[in-house]
């Protein structure tokens, strides 16, 4: 049997659907789904409670030119144990995990068929029960079992059901139309008189400007690549990608619109563009995002991944007068850090990474790109009624001078050991030597504590900012982010880290 162990990415499975780079072998093939979803048909079943034949699964996908043939192979095996399905076609990650809730459909588990922002020959599988998104331990498991014949005859396999089918998307645009009149106290075209440019980057998004935003009013008609292509032939389907938002940016200032939003192809991300053309990503979304829950929950705690900057903090805390965590990256870890600190009493209504995924404590936890797009669409309506744009929420948001990432590749074979033993020399280099020689050119060093990913250093003197060094989650790789307030910051203090890695082995610093 195949490894499906490397198909394995986070709390997701990822893998190569179609021949495009090559060098590459495809490894997430119709029959490797079809196992896995029985595989998932197993686990739901027990942490369900209920027998497969019981189950009521509902499956979708985004636009990638693999998804039909592997949503229907995902489809296939689940029918032949007796699973209840629900076809769902072209769909969200968010909708997804939303058919578990909306008593239209009520599934028990669902399925949809993604990679996210990844290149358009790779797809994946991503997982929701009626709690939420799977921890990677659960997909450990059910890639375990998907790869044994053994323990995938353990599943029961029951009579055939037949197949339902159901407009989500219908659904869930009904769904988000609703909490817009809610908020805006209309039932008539709230959103008459405001133009958002949507760009779903030929992804799964486009139905946010035609099904949600025009039923209500709003002018959407500068909006672009809303048909879904998984080709993405206009710019990758990604909030974060530079052309995908310089490609926003230009078409808000060209069309001048109040709102700019764009999505990721999945949905589960998205970021923003103000009344000027310009962007609000990475610090800037967080900030967007804590200033919808500021209002109504003042002094509650904001998670974020561990890369946000000083400046944002500062104003999380000091301008709007939350707390705020920075912890790890990826998104199931500031999710999952915010429903424990509100099961331990503390007021935590936002967990959100730089990259766009943003889950409030108020919509089942979720990263949901299209429902943190209608919360800026309601508040973009309603400073457009008093004669303000979007812009002003963020006006006392400082940026540094400078930011820049630096990938590392990990060269040695024991990729755990050695990224633990560098940054673990690097604790006691920027108490030592490292010291000195930040000394020697006008700096201070000083490791921030409390911190949870990775080795965060403050730097002061000639150059203010910090650096932080990490293990990637998922690749051989040392992410480097650095920072600095003056012009010229980022590249002394990568000097000054050159000394330091050179004497490590086991990692390329060539790009250092």
């Amino acid at each position: 049997m195949p490894d499906y162990s490397k198909l394995h990415n986070g709390s997701d499975v990822r893998g190569i659907a179609m021949p495009g780079v090559a060098g590459e072998d495809v490894n997430l093939t119709p029959e490797a789904a079809k196992r896995i979803a029985q595989a998932y048909a197993g686990w739901l079943s027990e942490h369900a409670g209920k027998p497969v034949s019981e189950l009521v699964m509902a499956c979708g996908r985004d636009p990638r030119l693999s998804g039909p043939n592997l949503l229907a192979a995902v489809e296939e095996g689940l029918i032949l144990l007796g699973v209840h399905v629900v076809d769902c076609g072209l769909a969200t990650t968010p909708a997804m995990f939303m058919s578990c809730v909306f008593p239209d459909v009520s599934a028990d588990g669902s399925c949809m068929v993604t990679a996210s922002h990844l290149p358009w020959n790779r797809n994946g599988l991503k997982f929701f029960s009626r709690d939420g998104g799977l921890e990677s331990a659960d997909i450990v498991r059910i890639l375990e079992v998907a790869g044994s014949d053994e323990e995938l005859a353990k599943v029961p396999h029951e009579a055939a059901s037949p197949m339902g089918r159901c407009d989500l998307l219908a659904v869930y645009s009904a769904h988000l139309r609703g909490i817009i009149c809610d908020a805006l106290g209309s039932e008539d075209s709230p959103l008459a008189g405001l133009k958002v440019c949507v760009d779903a980057g030929n992804g799964s998004g486009g139905f946010f400007a035609t099904d949600v935003l025009a039923p209500l009013g709003a002018d959407v008609s500068s909006s672009q690549f809303l048909e879904p292509d998984g080709h993405f032939p206009n710019h990758p389907a990604n909030p974060e990608n530079e052309q995908a938002m310089a490609s926003i940016c230009a078409k808000v200032r060209e069309s001048g619109v109040d709102l700019g939003v764009i999505f990721d192809a999945d949905v589960d991300r998205s970021s923003a563009v103000d009344e000027h053309g310009c962007e609000i990503n990475r610090n800037a979304i967080v900030a967007l995002a804590a200033c919808l829950v500021a209002e109504d929950h003042p002094g509650t705690c904001v998670v974020t991944d561990s890369v946000t900057s000083n400046e944002l903090t500062d104003f999380l805390q000091n301008t709007l007068g939350l707390d705020h965590l920075r912890y790890k990256r990826g998104y199931r870890n500031v999710i999952d850090k915010m429903v424990e600190l509100d099961r331990q009493g503390v007021d935590c209504r936002l967990a959100i990474e730089t990259s766009g995924h943003a889950a409030f404590l108020d919509n089942h936890a979720l990263d949901d790109g299209t429902y943190l797009a209608t919360r800026i669409v309601v508040k973009t309506a309603q400073l457009k009624r008093e004669g303000k744009g979007l812009s002003t929420l963020l006006s006392q948001l400082k940026e540094p001078a400078e930011s820049v990432e630096v990938r590392m590749r990990v060269t040695a074979e024991d990729v755990r050991a050695t990224t633990d033993r560098v940054l673990d020399d690097l604790r006691g280099w920027a108490a030592g030597a490292g010291e000195d020689a930040a000394e020697a050119d006008g700096m201070r060093l000083e490791v921030v504590e409390p911190n949870y990913e990775g080795v965060r250093i403050a730097v002061s003197g000639e150059v203010s900012g910090w650096f932080l060094l990490r293990a990637s989650l998922h690749e051989p790789l040392m992410p480097l982010n650095v920072e600095s307030e003056q012009a010229g910051g980022t590249e002394r203090i990568r000097a000054l880290l050159r000394g330091f890695m050179a004497g490590e082995e086991g990692v390329d610093s060539s790009n250092l």
